[in-house]
């Protein structure tokens, strides 16, 4: 069976539940979007992330009520080099929806949306221990799975393999 063509165009895919809450709030913060192999993927501008996971939580038409993970990808040595993925579900609806914030490498910071979700506590730590990347308005923002002392971040690409000496 042919794989269909990803659609890229953010006019094609303004009738998905979170791409329409999302440009009906604020178009600018809608980057980009792709739908590929029935996954939606919307880019949003970094500065934007924390209200729109609150605006998608609270939609009354198709509320994203879980966050089932938050992780991050370094694209070493392109820039921008991070991007910060949120994997969002609706249980009533059981739609999925994937959030990206893309990063530079010279200012990894992004907002914290454990005012969102309580449970993104866990994943914004882990990823600025491993990968380095910040999360402002974080309440205890620390290593997690490193010792504090811990020179690096591992799980970026330019880390030596066999660590700092």
């Amino acid at each position: 069976m042919p794989l269909v063509p990803a659609i890229t165009d953010v006019e094609q895919l303004k009738n998905h539940p979170a791409v329409a809450r999302l440009l009906g709030w604020k178009q600018s913060a809608v980057q980009s979007a792709k739908y590929d192999r029935d996954e939606m993927t919307i880019y949003v501008d970094r500065s934007d992330i924390r209200e729109a996971c609150a605006l998608l939580k609270d939609d009354s038409a198709c509320p994203f009520n879980f966050l089932s993970d938050v992780t991050c990808v370094d694209w070493y040595p392109s820039e921008p080099r991070f991007e910060v993925v949120y994997h969002l579900l609706s249980i009533p609806k059981k739609e999925r929806v994937r959030l990206k914030v893309r990063l530079n490498s010279s200012s990894p910071t992004v907002d914290s949306i454990t005012s969102v979700w309580l449970g993104a506590n866990y994943f914004e730590r882990e990823i600025f221990d491993l990968f380095g990347v910040r999360f402002a308005g974080h309440p205890y923002l620390r290593r997690i799975l490193m010792p504090e002392d811990w020179e690096g971040h591992p799980l970026r690409k330019d880390y030596p393999v066999e660590g700092y000496r």
